[in-house]
């Protein structure tokens, strides 16, 4: 049995919650789709709360960031459910690389929704490695042959072969008059403070996987700004100054 998720945070949990006790009365496993970290967060700790159900997340390598989840009754879910696989997407990308909007955009252009896709993991000049539902396998192996110009071939790979690295990251510091989104994520990517509010009306700005709708969006130390075609910012410590501003931490991942 699948649930389909739109809702986030607390409430696709109590949703989730709700499903899993009618799947477990029925002796039945409930399968997400691929939830966002802030929404499993709140989705685990609210299940592991419920008697008589075993909880599993699984993002296909231990540091995975995007997961499913299957609940269901102790003596039903008695080992990991098959519901994670893995390609690899491969190709010369030497001269011509690719981002991971890149990989993602065009498998997301074959008319794949975007929760049917876990990580997309980049393996420099060779390409990257996808997390996706198995069902979904053979339709990328035979309708994906190219990545921006460069040709490539696509494979399907054991979870095993999932080769994993830590993003590189690069620790800056800047002092803002607020903890604005506006105000933090231009400094962080070192765009123009206008250049971000448009980013944001474009939709293409997003605060903890949840796309940005208001400029004035405070941040706090946790929490992870995405701006499309630039990259990743993670706030780190925040402190108050003398004269009352804000020193920030940010962590860019390159």
């Amino acid at each position: 049995m699948e649930i389909h998720v739109n809702e986030s945070g607390k409430k696709m949990a109590a949703s989730l919650a709700l499903e899993a006790r009618r799947a477990s009365s029925r002796r039945e496993v409930l399968h997400t789709n691929f939830l966002t970290p802030p929404v499993i967060k709140e989705s685990m700790l609210a299940l592991t709360k419920l008697a008589d159900l075993k909880v599993v997340s699984q993002g296909g390598y231990p540091q995975a960031e995007r997961c499913r989840i299957s609940v269901g009754h102790p003596e039903v879910l008695t080992s990991d459910p098959d519901i994670i696989a893995a390609l690899s997407i491969t190709g010369n990308f030497g001269f011509q690389p690719c981002s991971h909007g890149d990989f993602l955009g065009v498998i997301l252009g074959t008319g794949i929704a975007r929760e049917k896709v876990g990580d997309v993991i980049l393996q420099g000049e060779k390409g990257a490695q996808v997390i996706i539902v198995p069902e979904l396998i053979e339709f990328l192996m035979t309708s994906l042959d190219q990545v921006g110009n460069v040709p490539v071939s696509v494979t399907k790979i054991p979870l095993i072969s999932i080769d994993y690295e830590p993003p590189s990251t690069k620790s800056l510091k800047t002092i803002e008059a607020s903890a604005r989104i506006d105000a933090i994520a231009s400094a962080g990517f070192k765009i123009s403070r206008s250049k971000l509010v448009d980013l944001i009306r474009d939709g293409d700005v997003r605060l903890n996987w949840t796309p940005v709708t208001k400029n004035g969006a405070t941040l706090k130390a946790g929490d992870i700004v995405s701006v499309r075609g630039k990259g990743r910012l993670k706030i780190g410590e925040i402190n108050t100054t003398r004269k009352g501003k804000f020193a920030i931490e940010l962590i860019r991942y390159l």
